[in-house]
């Protein structure tokens, strides 16, 4: 149960989630309608590879190097942050991540093109997110496992709320997938139930307000 456990921490680390859920909504099919605006699944191949290039730049690099390098000068203790007072500075990181992410778009992409509004509204989420773990974390550590997973299942389920035709098993693996990263935590003793409940309801209920009515 153990191994399992450290197994499902390690598949689906807070870095990783956020991707996973664009990867998901841009290779499952999904329609909105006769215009298909805000489809992802729209998209050309390359246009598709450019933006998940972008997420993964930003949401997975620059804060893993940066979390190996906070790391090696002795800022944080070990590379799952366990000590809650070590947080604040991994999490700033991610926030002015996710803020990049958002600006590059934002600076990139001309207004005038017809592009889904999911590119912009997304890391305008996880900035939005992040900044509220930063004040929780001061007096509760949250689980940013399930706070990456809350991210990922608000995304998916504000993006099929707002499509005609999708395959809603992509809905049923992002709250089981929930449920086993929080249950594995829990089971590690890195969190308290409680801990891993404020993470995930936090990301998923603003995640899915920021997605679903940009």
């Amino acid at each position: 149960m153990k191994l399992a456990s450290q197994t499902i921490s390690w598949l689906f680390i807070p870095l990783f989630t956020p991707v996973l859920g664009m990867l998901l909504v841009m290779f499952v099919p999904s329609y909105e309608g006769v215009l298909n605006e805000n489809s992802l699944y729209a998209l050309v191949d390359e246009q598709k590879w450019q933006i998940l290039y972008h997420y993964f730049f930003f949401c997975m690099v620059v804060p893993g190097l940066s979390l190996l390098y906070l790391r090696s000068i002795g800022m944080v203790s070990t590379i799952e942050i366990d000590n809650r007072r070590e947080r604040s500075i991994p999490i700033l990181i991610m926030f002015a991540s996710c803020l990049g992410l958002y600006l590059l778009h934002v600076i990139l992409i001309p207004s005038g093109l017809k592009i889904p509004k999911y590119i912009f509204s997304y890391p305008l989420a996880g900035t939005i997110v992040t900044a509220i773990y930063f004040f929780q974390t001061l007096w509760k550590k949250v689980s940013l496992h399930a706070g990456g997973m809350g991210i990922m299942s608000g995304f998916i389920i504000a993006y099929v709320a707002e499509m005609e035709s999708f395959e809603m098993w992509i809905v049923l693996f992002a709250i089981i997938t929930s449920g086993l990263v929080m249950s594995a935590r829990v089971y590690l003793e890195k969190h308290t139930l409680l801990e891993v409940v404020i993470g995930w309801f936090t990301g998923t209920f603003v995640t899915f307000a920021v997605n679903y009515y940009y």
